[in-house]
C-alpha cells in the first residue's frame, strides 16, 4: 500500500506531538530523589547518554478507547532507538550479547556473535512490531546512506505490551521508526511511559524505559558505563529495592490477577514478561569482553528480585564506542583494549547501573489505563520512601 507524502507528514507530526507530551516529564523525580540508595558514582545525566556520542530517540503512540467493546482499540506502544555513534556515523562498534532466558527476540545477534560488530542503530518495540521496525531501519539506512554493506541485519528487540496495548492491531509503522531515529539526541533520557516502554509493566507496577550510568575513578580508567532498559518483567512479590521487599509491602492493585484474590495471586505463575538491557561504554573492550559485560546485567537485574522465569525474555546487548574505524578495510587495524586484570570495575559499574535503571523505569512511569480497561498503577513514590525509612535504607537525597 502506498502512503502519500501528506499522510506521511501528518503521521510524523502526530508522533512528534505525542513524543513531546511524553518527554515533558523529564524533570520528574527519579529513584535517588525518593531516597533510594545506590552504590557507585553516576554521570552528569545518570543516563546512557553520558557515554559520549550516543543518541536516543523515541516515538510514543497513545490513542484509542479503553472500553472492552471499543471499536477504536487502545494504542499504548512505540519505538525507542539507540545510535551508538549518532545519526551521522556508519562506523560499527564492537559488541557482544547474552540471553539469560530466550523467550523473546533480538534480531541481528547471530551476526554480532560471528563478526563481533554492531552495525547501525538498535531499536526497541513491542513483540508484534519487530518485523516492521527491522525493515524500516534498512529503509532509513538506505535513505541516509549509512548502510555499510550491500545487505543489512538490524538489531531490533522486543517485549510484550499486550495487557495495555492493542498489540494485534499492528499500530507501529515505518514513519514511527524514522521519527525516533531522526529526532534522537545526546541529552537526558525520558523514562517510564515513553517510546517502546509506553505499554510495559514492571514487577506489577507501570514500567517502561529506564536508564542510569556510572563513572569509574581515574585510577580505574575513568570510563563511563551507561545502561538503558525496557522493563516489562517480574511479579509484584519479587520486587526488591535496595534490599527491601517493596513488592510485598505494596500488595494492592496487582495486574494480571482477574478472577483471583488480588494479593500475590500470580505467585504461582512465576516471573513472566521480559526485559531488554542495553549496555554502552567508552571503555576499549573487545567482543568477547563485551559478552562478559552483557552477562553482568543479570546480576543487576537479580538485585531487583527477578529470577528470569520460563516465560521471561531477558536478552542483553553490550557495545563499546571506543576503537573507531576498527573495521576499516583493508586493515590490519590497531585497536586498544582493557586488560582482563583491570576489567572488574567495569563489571561492577554495569551491575550497579542496571539495578538503578530498572528502578528508574518504575519511578519514571505513571498510572496507565489501556486495552479493555486494564489499569496498571505507578509505584507510589511516598509509600516507597516510607518503606525505605522503615527498613533503615532511606538515603536523604539532599543531605
Amino acid at each position: 500500500m502506498r502512503i502519500s507524502s501528506l499522510t506521511l507528514i501528518l503521521l510524523v507530526l502526530f508522533a512528534a506531538e505525542i513524543d513531546a507530551q511524553s518527554t515533558s516529564g523529564i524533570t520528574a523525580p527519579r529513584a535517588r530523589d525518593l531516597g533510594v540508595p545506590f552504590d557507585g558514582t553516576p554521570g552528569p545525566l545518570n543516563a546512557i547518554t553520558d557515554v559520549p556520542g550516543i543518541e536516543i530517540g523515541n516515538t510514543t503512540l497513545i490513542s484509542g478507547e479503553t472500553a472492552i467493546d471499543a471499536v477504536d482499540k487502545a494504542v499504548r506502544t512505540g519505538v525507542t532507538t539507540i545510535l551508538p555513534r549518532g545519526k551521522q556515523s556508519s562506523d560499527p562498534v564492537y559488541a557482544g550479547w547474552f540471553s539469560q532466558n530466550g523467550n523473546g527476540e533480538m534480531t541481528g545477534t547471530t551476526w554480532i556473535e560471528e563478526s563481533g560488530f554492531l552495525e547501525g542503530p538498535v531499536a526497541l518495540t513491542n513483540t508484534h512490531s519487530v518485523g516492521v521496525v527491522r525493515d524500516a531501519i534498512i529503509a532509513w539506512s538506505l535513505q541516509h546512506q549509512t548502510a555499510s554493506h550491500l545487505w543489512s541485519l538490524p538489531v531490533v528487540a522486543e517485549t510484550w505490551d499486550g495487557w495495555l496495548n492493542d498489540i494485534d492491531g499492528f499500530h507501529v509503522h515505518p514513519a514511527d521508526l524514522f521519527h525516533a531515529l531522526d529526532t534522537a539526541r545526546s541529552e537526558p533520557v525520558p523514562e517510564g511511559n515513553v517510546g517502546s516502554g509506553t505499554g510495559m509493566v514492571c514487577y506489577g507496577f507501570k514500567g517502561g524505559i529506564g536508564t542510569a550510568s556510572r563513572v569509574l575513578p581515574a585510577a580505574e580508567g575513568g570510563y563511563v558505563v551507561g545502561v538503558l532498559v525496557q522493563c516489562n518483567c517480574g511479579r509484584r512479590p519479587q520486587l526488591t529495592i535496595a534490599g527491601v521487599p517493596v513488592g510485598r509491602e505494596i500488595p494492592d492493585a496487582v495486574p494480571y490477577a482477574s478472577g483471583k484474590p488480588q494479593v500475590f495471586a500470580s505467585d504461582e505463575q512465576g516471573d513472566v514478561g521480559s526485559i531488554i538491557i542495553v549496555i554502552a561504554t567508552n571503555a576499549p573492550l573487545l567482543p568477547h569482553q563485551l559478552k562478559r559485560l552483557a552477562r553482568r546485567a543479570t546480576l543487576g537485574l537479580a538485585r531487583t528480585g527477578s529470577t528470569s522465569g520460563n516465560s521471561s525474555g531477558d536478552i542483553f546487548l553490550a557495545f563499546s564506542t571506543a576503537n573507531p574505524h576498527a573495521d576499516d578495510p583493508p586493515g590490519p587495524n590497531a585497536v586498544l583494549t582493557v586488560s582482563d586484570e583491570r576489567i572488574s570495575p567495569i563489571f561492577t559499574a554495569t551491575v550497579e547501573a542496571t539495578e538503578e535503571a530498572v528502578v528508574n523505569a518504575m519511578v519514571g512511569a505513571r498510572t496507565m489505563t489501556g486495552k479493555d480497561g486494564h489499569t496498571v498503577i505507578e509505584i507510589p513514590h511516598d509509600r516507597l520512601s516510607e518503606i525505605l525509612k522503615r527498613y533503615g535504607r532511606y538515603q536523604d537525597p539532599h543531605p
